[in-house]
């Protein structure tokens, strides 16, 4: 009994190590948000899609609880003709800092992906004016390493509500 008790309180620790989240400290982490960046950044706020595209997987699914199901080239049509139509009254993305949290997952004991949940905002810009906060939302995005390349796979868009 006591051996049974010893093995299984050394197996949960182990698994807990393995299936934690990681550090924000910790190399993976850190490539994450670097890529949660560049969709955002680059690809929702300044609207280089050609960024964005080479950061998607060829197979991506995006799943909004308001806008549906989309896969790749419809979600890229739709950051053309929404997000990045309207200059004058353009949507910004602000991460919420510290709200990032990133999970390995492995394969027999080599990372394959990882997932990366959040909380952004999102901002109005107009010309002359200050930005202004629509509403918030909560992520979640699955990362595959593709031959050596973090490229977003999933993404769940939840949670949406205005703004305070």
């Amino acid at each position: 009994m006591i051996k049974s008790t010893i093995f299984l309180g050394a197996f949960l620790i182990v698994f807990q190590t393995l299936t934690a989240q990681v550090e924000n400290d910790n190399i993976l982490f850190i490539q994450l948000k670097k890529m949660d960046s560049l969709v955002f950044t680059e690809g929702f706020n300044k609207c280089n899609l050609t960024t964005l595209e080479n950061i998607i997987a060829e197979d991506f699914e995006f799943y909004h609880d308001v806008g549906g199901i989309q896969e790749k080239e419809t979600f890229l049509e739709s950051m053309k003709n929404n997000i990045c139509s309207t200059p004058n009254n353009k949507p910004i993305r602000k991460l919420v800092e510290g709200s990032i949290e990133v999970f390995p997952l492995y394969n027999q004991g080599q990372i394959y992906g990882a997932i990366q949940n959040g909380t952004h905002e999102f901002w109005i810009q107009e010309p002359n004016k200050e930005l202004y906060q629509t509403g918030e939302a909560k992520f979640s995005t699955t990362w595959l390493l593709i031959d050596g390349e973090w490229k977003m796979k999933n993404v769940l868009s939840f949670d949406h509500k205005a703004a305070h």
